[in-house]
């Protein structure tokens, strides 16, 4: 087995280069997975992972072994290398770097057997950029088991790892495509998926919509919203009703709000 001891190896500055920088990752199309569970996750999602390092004072090579495969280079690596690629505070002594997916809305895959009739769900959100709101995002709709999850105009690299360790690997686990908004209203129209905008002004009740059809739910940042594209081509514009003394929440409860009543309602069906 390869051994690394150096903190120069060229592939110990590769790695903490793909933490680092998103230009990095999109050049390579790679990036850095740490944690078992989220490796786990990751080959279960269809991903590739080309290099396990792991460091054999902290896991031992036998309880690594669901993790490897045959295109898999597996590499020992001394305590104090480890500890130089490790990014949690709290770690488990292993780090994959794995192989990015197209994530192109043509590459997405919609199950017509999810729901009768081809009833989809979706969860859009645009311009989305503290890695904290999208691994919530991210967790929300593994938890509600969407179709989808679609980001419009993306303010950080979905493979950036504060999104992974926030999402606890729910980026391998939802079905993730990254446009434009003028790309995704169209693709979301030609599949004949209604849109329906989180906004406050000029809107229902969340509560009022019929959510049991084909069905993308759409918000925005908490700071300025949607934009206007978005309002103009919803099926309908809905807020959810505050009773404090603010007008808006954290996306990502938002999200967790509007996603549920959808999925409560297709309970019903």
């Amino acid at each position: 087995m390869k051994q690394i001891s150096s903190l120069q190896n060229p592939l110990i500055k590769q790695v903490l280069l793909l933490q680092e920088k998103s230009r990095e990752r999109k050049k390579t199309g790679l990036f850095i997975i740490e944690g078992h569970r989220e490796i786990q996750l990751a080959i279960k999602g269809d991903y590739l992972i080309k290099t396990l390092l792991f460091c054999p004072e902290i896991i031992s090579e036998e309880n690594i072994k669901n993790l490897i495969s045959s295109s898999t280079d597996v590499i020992e690596t001394a305590h104090e290398v480890y500890k130089k690629i490790a990014y949690r505070n709290s770690t488990e002594g292993i780090v994959a770097i794995a192989e990015a997916k197209n994530l192109s809305l043509e590459s997405l895959k919609l199950n017509p057997d999810n729901y009768q009739d081809k009833n989809h769900l979706i969860l859009v959100t645009e311009a989305p950029e503290k890695p904290g709101n999208i691994g919530a995002i991210l967790r929300t709709a593994d938890a509600a088991n969407v179709d989808a999850v679609i980001i419009a105009n993306p303010k950080t690299d979905i493979y950036n790892p504060n999104i992974i360790r926030s999402s606890v690997g729910c980026v391998f686990t939802n079905q993730i495509a990254i446009g434009t908004t003028s790309e995704i209203i169209d693709y979301l129209n030609k599949n004949n998926i209604s849109i329906y905008s989180a906004i406050l002004q000029e809107s229902v009740p969340y509560q009022t919509c019929d959510f049991t059809r084909n069905t993308a739910i759409v918000v925005g940042t908490e700071s300025t919203g949607l934009s206007q594209e978005w309002r103009d081509k919803s099926k309908a514009n809905i807020h959810i009703p505050m009773q404090g003394e603010i007008d808006s929440m954290n996306v990502s409860v938002a999200a967790g709000i509007l996603i549920f009543e959808a999925k409560r309602q297709r309970d019903f069906l």
